[in-house]
């Protein structure tokens, strides 16, 4: 069995899925986009991660789990495609987008899916939930979930917008404060990095999204829901 074992390991290793999704760093900067509804898909998979546990003395996976950082950049794009999707006028999009961006800069907000052997224990809102879950910065810092909200009947557009969503798969919003209680920003600014981590007695599985550093971030080509959107939203 243990000649088995080494031989799995050596071809998870070789597997791209084996240690999560590989990704180029994400910003977390603020300021205007200019999407078009094709946009969503490239900016949804850069804020997308998804991971596996393995428990190897079982040789059975524990948990599979798939998040996206609902970030500045993420909500524009998205709000941009639901506009369009829905047949939205300019009005109404950027009041939706309005409320999304001012919504992000005091929730940060993560969309999630899981699947493992034991349904009961992947509620996490449920009294016998297997998993803690955390959002821990570069340095180590942990911080509790504001809110978590079981999704126990996914819209279409969440079905749509959110591939990994399946009949399978329990689906989650777990928010987080932007700011700690003496006002600094949960994700200090430079941050390198920030994981959202689901722990317990089974096992550990983060979730990593690799920030690039903080710069003044120039409209990409396309149509855009309008700047003052953007101003009106700031504090």
């Amino acid at each position: 069995m243990s000649v088995l074992r080494t031989a799995v390991a050596v071809l998870l290793v070789a597997l791209p899925w084996a240690s999560g999704c590989a990704s180029s760093a994400v910003s977390l900067s603020e300021g205007p986009r200019s999407f078009t509804e094709t946009d969503y898909d490239r900016v949804y998979k850069r804020w997308r991660r998804s991971q596996d546990d393995f428990a190897w003395s079982r040789m059975a996976d524990v948990l599979h789990v798939t998040a996206t950082f609902e970030s500045w950049e993420f909500r524009w794009a998205y709000v941009v495609r639901y506009a369009h999707d829905y047949s939205f006028d300019a009005n109404e999009r950027d009041e939706m987008l309005r409320a999304s961006l001012a919504d992000s800069q005091g929730r940060h907000r993560f969309f999630v899916t899981l699947a493992g052997q034991r349904i009961r224990e992947n509620d996490l809102t449920g009294r016998l939930s297997a998993w803690r879950v955390v959002l821990v910065d570069a340095q180590g810092h942990q911080i509790e979930p504001l809110e978590i909200e079981r999704v126990r009947r996914p819209t279409p557009a969440e079905q749509v917008y959110f591939p990994s969503v399946n009949p399978h798969r329990m689906v989650f919003r777990i928010v987080f404060p932007a700011r700690l209680g003496d006002g600094r920003p949960s994700i200090p600014e430079g941050s390198s990095k920030v994981r959202l981590r689901f722990t317990g007695a089974r096992g550990t599985v983060d979730l990593t999204w690799d920030l690039a550093p903080a710069r003044t971030v120039a409209p990409t080509s396309g149509s855009s829901a309008s700047v003052e959107a953007v101003t009106e939203a700031a504090p």
